[in-house]
């Protein structure tokens, strides 16, 4: 049985694990409406990975007799002045899920919970992941500059993420 401050902890990153998909579409759609397909099917892949982080935590928190509290989920912006400005905002995004997955394990450990302290740590290790294929990303943009040819290729290269 979950605590109820670790329920009400859950339940808000079911929350934030929706925002990421959300805003990754959001990424994804402007990335297409600017041309860049690859980078568009790039985000849209992750906002998919993204809805399902946000069902490993519903049906953890189901699987151990929780009730599920799904809230309003925020707008995300709808633009970005340049892909690298948008890929930025991306590794910032998961470095916040990175600290909200850290202050889960906290908590967990606080409440005496190793149920949820064990469910969390494929998360740690998911963040560490996405983490770094995101500032390859950004390096990669830095690298490039403003070299069309550059982005396009890197463009192509996110195009063929599976």
């Amino acid at each position: 049985m979950l605590s109820d401050k670790m329920l009400a902890a859950l339940n808000d990153q079911l929350n934030a694990e929706y925002y990421s998909s959300y805003l990754y579409l959001a990424m994804s759609g402007h990335c297409e409406a600017a041309g860049f397909l690859g980078m568009a099917h790039w985000l849209r892949k992750q906002s998919e990975e993204e809805l399902g982080h946000a069902m490993k935590f519903y049906r953890f928190i189901l699987d151990r007799g929780g009730r599920i509290e799904l809230k309003g989920i925020e707008a995300p912006p709808g633009h970005w002045k340049s892909p690298l400005a948008l890929f930025e905002d991306v590794v910032s995004h998961e470095r916040k899920i990175t600290d909200r997955i850290w202050k889960l394990v906290e908590l967990s450990g606080a409440e005496k919970d190793p149920a949820t302290r064990v469910f969390l740590h494929w998360f740690v290790e998911e963040q560490v992941e996405e983490e770094a294929q995101a500032s390859t990303i950004v390096q990669k943009l830095r690298l490039i500059g403003d070299s069309v040819n550059g982005l396009l290729l890197i463009d192509r290269e996110l195009g063929a993420r599976s």
